[in-house]
């Protein structure tokens, strides 16, 4: 499914947290916007420009981040779990206890992000750009 920036703001506008499973907002400019506590389960946001976008909470399981924008962006306690990152540009995110188990971050730039407590297991970091001073080991 293929959603507008209107839709989308007329779906914040109603009470509760977004439903956006299997959405496509490929390519979108929603820079600043709050998903906070959204549903983006398998969502396509390949591209869009999410910066200081608001994502504390967020259920991102599957989704498809694949270039997109997220410089300065809000993602703790986030579920990330199994998203694909490749290539995302992650600088100054804070992605503090955020779950990106078994997550493709592979070539994400994510200097200057906050990972503190942020789960890591099975996630492919081959060729990231991580924050200074952060080990693996």
């Amino acid at each position: 499914m293929e959603i507008s920036n209107e839709k989308l703001i007329e779906f914040m506008q109603k009470t509760g947290p977004l439903n956006l499973v299997n959405y496509n907002l490929a390519g979108k400019h929603f820079p600043g916007f709050n998903f906070e506590n959204a549903n983006l389960k398998n969502a396509v946001l390949n591209g869009a420009n999410l910066i200081k976008a608001k994502f504390i909470g967020a259920q991102l399981p599957g989704a498809k981040l694949i270039g997109a924008h997220l410089l300065d962006a809000n993602l703790q306690n986030a579920n990330l779990q199994g998203a694909n990152l490749h290539k995302a540009k992650l600088q100054g995110a804070d992605l503090q206890n955020a779950n990106l188990q078994g997550a493709n971050l592979t070539k994400a730039n994510l200097d200057g992000a906050n990972l503190m407590n942020a789960q890591l297991k099975g996630a492919d970091l081959t060729d990231a750009i991580l924050p200074g001073g952060f080990d693996l080991f």
